[in-house]
């Protein structure tokens, strides 16, 4: 039942990367915490609702997910799915060097193309940190990106273990708000 003494928000933002980055790992973790081994590729785009309290401004945020698939078959589409996006969490596998490179050459430039002129948010995801043996792309090199590409925030995560799954997507409600002039800490 919706509080009339709580503000409210409804806010799209999208999930980006190649496949097999973990995008929907991370949306699992995120709204269920669950993890499943074997890999399903998300076909066309996946939509996932999740309503997040924040006390810090008392209000109610009802976030609107968009999984958007990789492959390229829906590419005509995807201009419709960016509709509406205020931010983006863009996913990268910290084993596969091709899928941070993608962040900056295909994931950012499809992002800023669809959304337009509008003031969004974006913030730069290095997810199975878990597979510590087979990194290739340091963390060092994540935050230098990160600055280069004018990220909101960089973080390391593992979908895997639910190690840092909710601060992006908390963090990234919170620069949306910010764009919209309200202001928290977390």
């Amino acid at each position: 039942m919706m509080d009339p003494e709580k503000d409210q928000w409804v806010l799209k933002f999208c999930i980006l990367g190649d496949h097999a980055v973990g995008k929907t790992s991370l949306l699992s973790q995120y709204i269920d915490r669950s993890f499943e081994e074997d890999y399903r590729p998300t076909i066309g785009v996946n939509i996932i609702k999740k309503t997040i309290q924040l006390d810090q401004i008392n209000a109610d945020v009802n976030l609107i997910i968009w999984d958007i698939a990789w492959q390229e078959k829906y590419e005509k589409y995807r201009k419709f799915y960016f509709e509406g996006c205020a931010g983006a969490l863009l996913v990268y596998d910290v084993t596969r060097q091709p899928t941070f490179e993608r962040i900056n050459t295909k994931w950012l430039v499809d992002f800023k193309n669809h959304v337009g002129k509008r003031k969004t948010s974006h913030i730069l995801i290095g997810n199975k940190i878990d597979l510590a043996d087979g990194r290739v792309v340091q963390k060092d090199d994540g935050a230098n990106f990160a600055k280069e590409i004018e990220a909101s925030y960089f973080i390391e995560t593992s979908a895997k273990f639910g190690e840092n799954v909710e601060i992006p997507f908390v963090r990234l409600v919170q620069e949306i708000l910010r764009n919209h002039g309200v202001q928290f800490e977390l």
